[in-house]
């Protein structure tokens, strides 16, 4: 009458449970988000994104510092532009702020990877991720077009010490113009890691705060995908694969764990999770007023995103896990 099969004896003792722990989360998997801007001293906190800063390049090199300490291996930058253009200048220009801010921290911490987000919406004065038809006031992104400004941002990005390019426009053909671009200008060995499944999600709100690159008029619905497909999301892995992705990324990551899961079940390549910033934020918030354990919500998110395949974790709560799992 009693049980044979007793799963709670390997559950009964801290030290065994570690010995059949079957998904762990270390400071390997870590990557973390960087905001740089204009000027010397600034260190901006982003008010939907409690412990997250707008930081001058001076501040960008500290933080690097500090996350290299830590023991992460990997940081992606972003920038905000003083001024923007139709033609998105300062996200190809030899002197943007991602451009300056990739040279000053491999210069200062020559190991830590430096992961650069090859995009065009924040150096755009409509918000939108490439060209627009002329009086276009819906945000469809003239594809082609866009495709060669990628290709230039992604070269001057190598020019400046970057280790990684990571698109993440979501443009049709967008990995082989970019491992084109690479390769012509003799950076044949910098691997690109797609936002192959990057869906118009919510969860996006606080980051366009972060990086001031809001849509002006209309959404990102024509390029980013729709959150109700899954099969089109392999379709775009498989597409990227084809065109010279190293790896790939899903994003977001919390609501999209059957993704992560497909993708790495078809793709025999790494594949990043990106914890975006409404995750974050959400969680922060229920921590600032007390309402959950933020610690233990974290590792517990993180190891989901691990049970389900991911490789890397780009997340905003990296420095903190960092400081956890020491």
């Amino acid at each position: 009458m009693f049980p044979t099969h007793r799963p709670r004896r390997l559950r009964n003792h801290p030290q065994l449970r570690r010995m059949v722990q079957e998904t762990v989360v270390t400071t390997n998997d870590l990557i973390y988000p960087l905001f740089a801007v204009p000027g010397e001293g600034v260190a901006q906190e982003v008010s939907s994104m409690p412990g997250v800063y707008q930081l001058s390049i001076d501040k960008v090199v500290e933080e690097a510092k500090q996350v290299y300490d830590l023991g992460i291996p990997a940081v992606i930058l972003f920038g905000i532009p003083t001024e923007k253009d139709t033609d998105a200048t300062g996200a190809w220009h030899d002197h943007g702020i991602v451009q300056k801010a990739s040279t000053a921290v491999k210069e200062a911490v020559p190991d830590l990877m430096v992961i650069v987000d090859t995009c065009l919406c924040e150096y755009t004065q409509h918000g939108h991720c490439g060209y627009l038809e002329t009086g276009d006031l819906t945000g469809r992104v003239l594809n082609d077009p866009t495709l060669e400004l990628l290709k230039k941002t992604a070269v001057s990005q190598a020019k400046a010490g970057a280790d990684i390019i990571a698109p993440s426009g979501m443009m049709d053909g967008f990995v082989q113009a970019i491992r084109a671009g690479l390769d012509e200008g003799g950076f044949e060995d910098i691997p690109i890691m797609s936002y192959a499944a990057k869906y118009s999600s919510a969860y996006y709100g606080p980051f366009r705060d972060a990086a001031e690159s809001a849509p002006q008029f209309g959404d990102r619905r024509t390029y980013q995908m729709d959150p109700a497909n899954s099969r089109e999301a392999i379709k775009e892995i498989e597409l990227d694969i084809a065109e010279g992705a190293d790896m790939l990324m899903v994003k977001p990551a919390l609501a999209y764990m059957d993704i992560i899961w497909q993708v790495k079940q078809a793709s025999n390549l790494p594949v990043a999770a990106y914890n975006v910033s409404g995750e974050y934020s959400m969680v922060k918030a229920a921590a600032l007023n007390g309402w959950v354990d933020e610690e233990k919500l974290v590792m517990e998110t993180l190891m989901s995103f691990k049970r389900s395949g991911a490789d890397m974790i780009l997340t905003y709560h990296a420095k903190d896990a960092a400081r956890w799992l020491a």
